[in-house]
């Protein structure tokens, strides 16, 4: 039974040192956190943080102020081809107004040329028969 017994001492002792070491372990961690140099570090650690956070901001501002002047230019295409459009509409309107005119003075000059044929033959058979009386 001895066997026994100096193996469960050895497991008790060996669990105390283990515990004694992750207490040195800790206090020494506890130690270096609080040093000047740790506390150099996380100041460090906290500027390049505040200068990275800046550049992403910088990058945001340049890109949305990119996007604006697309969008700027954007709207200023889309209202330069509107006009443009509008202008084109307005022109074919009047080319049509133009060509209906024509037609229509074309059609009454037609009209008129027939009227005057009709009035001529009409004339014309009418002194037919004045002369046959």
């Amino acid at each position: 039974m001895k066997a026994k017994n100096s193996d469960f001492t050895d497991r008790l002792s060996a669990s105390a040192d283990a515990k004694k070491l992750q207490l040195e372990r800790a206090a020494k961690a506890k130690s270096a956190a609080d040093s000047p140099a740790a506390a150099e570090r996380r100041a460090a650690r906290g500027a390049a943080s505040a200068a990275r956070d800046i550049r992403v901001a910088e990058r945001k501002a340049a890109k949305a102020a990119e996007q604006a002047r697309a969008a700027a230019e954007r709207a200023a295409a889309a209202a330069a081809e509107a006009a443009a459009q509008a202008a084109a509409i307005k022109a074919e309107h009047e080319a049509r107004e133009a060509e209906y005119t024509e037609r229509m003075e074309k059609q009454a000059a037609l009209e008129a040329q027939q009227l005057a044929a009709r009035d001529a033959r009409y004339a014309a058979r009418k002194a037919n028969k004045r002369k046959g009386r």
